[in-house]
């Protein structure tokens, strides 16, 4: 007689209403915007002096790296086609907020790896910055042969990169050839990503035209290589350091002006709700004195 019937529950969904500010929201995240602007303004004019400080030192530490690379170019050295250990050193730092200066020399990094071991090279890295080491750490960490840290808290100096080049000169990994990938400022609103190239000694000792130098021992070629190899990371440092402050300053500009129009729209729409609520409340008033009448 009785038939069991099965019946539909409809359960209630849940989800986010998106309702009208009040004053409160909206002046909350006025203030918010505000303190946002008064920090993005205090980075650019800190950025803005430092920049002048690492622009003043460009020019004297650009000596470095031309004279580094004066020998590779006089003797036209090249690295044999059967080589296969390959080195790359990128050049960043610590320190963020300054736009794609450490992605652009991340996506080389990344770019001349994969055109490297597609020709079956072996290819290790070394990272100057922490930042560096984040963008590189999860895709190509079995090719990170040395990271450093502390780098772009205070200017880079001569002696920061003879310890880098000490540590890599001692870490064991013998290279026959290399690259070294950073930032090359041009002005204050642009940068270039570039390599130089690093070789290794025994490639400058084995070069054909290294005969034409005499009195040249073993001793003293590898102490110019270490030299050399010192110079040219100074030289990136130094390049890196000035683009990452212009970078900054820019990018610091760029907040300040997005956070000055968001607190003109936020302006506007505190005034217009402020207007409504007013008039809302004239409106209540006077329908109740009529009421009343």
């Amino acid at each position: 007689m009785f038939a069991r019937t099965s019946a539909v529950v409809f359960l209630p969904q849940c989800g986010q209403v998106r309702t009208m500010a009040t004053l409160k929201d909206i002046t909350i995240r006025l203030k918010a915007v505000k303190n946002i602007q008064k920090i993005t303004k205090s980075m650019k004019m800190v950025a803005a002096a430092k920049y002048a400080r690492a622009e003043k030192s460009l020019k004297p530490a650009r000596v470095y790296g031309t004279g580094a690379l004066a020998l590779y170019e006089k003797a036209e050295i090249k690295a044999p086609e059967d080589k296969s250990k390959h080195l790359l050193i990128g050049v960043s730092s610590d320190r963020g907020l300054c736009g794609a200066i450490h992605t652009t020399v991340a996506k080389a990094m990344k770019a001349e790896v994969a055109n490297l071991t597609a020709s079956g090279k072996e290819v290790m890295l070394v990272n100057i910055g922490d930042k560096l080491r984040g963008l590189l750490y999860k895709t190509h960490g079995s090719h990170i042969l040395i990271n450093c840290k502390e780098v772009g808290r205070k200017p880079p100096t001569f002696s920061d990169a003879s310890i880098i080049a000490t540590e890599l000169m001692n870490s064991g990994y013998e290279f026959d050839q290399g690259s070294i990938i950073f930032n090359r400022f041009k002005s204050v609103i642009s940068y270039k990503t570039e390599g130089k190239p690093v070789f290794s000694v025994d490639t400058v000792a084995n070069s054909e035209s290294m005969g034409i130098y005499d009195d040249i021992d073993a001793d003293v070629l590898r102490n110019y290589q270490e030299f050399a190899l010192a110079n040219l990371i100074f030289y990136g440092l130094k390049e890196s350091a000035c683009s990452e402050q212009s970078a900054r300053m820019t990018a610091m500009d760029a907040a300040s002006k997005n956070a000055g129009e968001m607190i003109d729209k936020l302006t506007l729409t505190f005034n217009r709700t402020r207007q409504a609520v007013i008039t809302k409340e004239l409106i209540e008033i006077i329908s109740g004195a009529a009421a009343l009448n």
